[in-house]
Parts: structure tokens; C-alpha cells; sequence
């Protein structure tokens, strides 16, 4: 009898890449509602593709996932800042 040899899978390839879907949903409630959509789009397909053994499609989905959120949160900020901004002027010119 021959001895069985003991394989290990490498860390990276037993734990999905993070989704981040709660924050692409977070974005979407608050910030930017087409970006934070885009998020969530890319961040269902993370565990799906994971699952399928497509360790590249899983992680590629990751990082569109993180990007549209990071440029929702952005869009959010610019937006109310810009808000403000518009706000001040309002008052300063006395225009209602």
C-alpha cells in the first residue's frame, strides 16, 4: 500500500474574496445611486464565480465591486459639498 500524500489548497483559494456588498448597498442608499448599483451588481457575481472555481472572475468582480463603491462614496461627498457650497451662495446673495 502506497502512502497518500496530504495536499494542501493555499489560504487564498479557500476564502472568497470580500464582496463588499453591504458596502455598495450603504452607497446606494446614501451617496450615489448608479454607481452604488454598479457595486452591487459586481458584488453578487463574487461569491457565484468563486463557487464556479473561477478564482480570477471572483477576484475581478471584487475589485469592480470596491472601485464603484469607493466612487460612489466620492460622488456623495462632491455632491454635498457642492450642495453647501450652492447653499452659501444662496444666502450670501440673499437669492431664495
Amino acid at each position: 500500500m502506497e502512502p497518500t500524500e496530504n495536499y494542501q489548497i493555499p489560504t487564498e483559494y479557500t476564502v472568497p474574496p470580500k464582496n463588499w456588498l453591504i458596502e455598495s448597498i450603504l452607497v446606494t442608499l446614501f451617496c450615489c445611486l448608479p454607481l452604488g448599483i454598479a457595486g452591487i451588481v459586481n458584488a453578487s457575481k463574487v461569491e457565484s464565480l468563486f463557487l464556479a472555481g473561477d478564482i480570477a472572475g471572483a477576484k475581478k468582480a471584487a475589485d469592480d465591486a470596491k472601485k464603484w463603491t469607493i466612487y460612489g462614496v466620492l460622488a456623495g461627498i462632491a455632491g454635498s459639498i457642492l450642495y453647501v457650497l450652492f447653499i452659501y451662495y444662496m444666502v450670501l446673495n440673499e437669492i431664495y
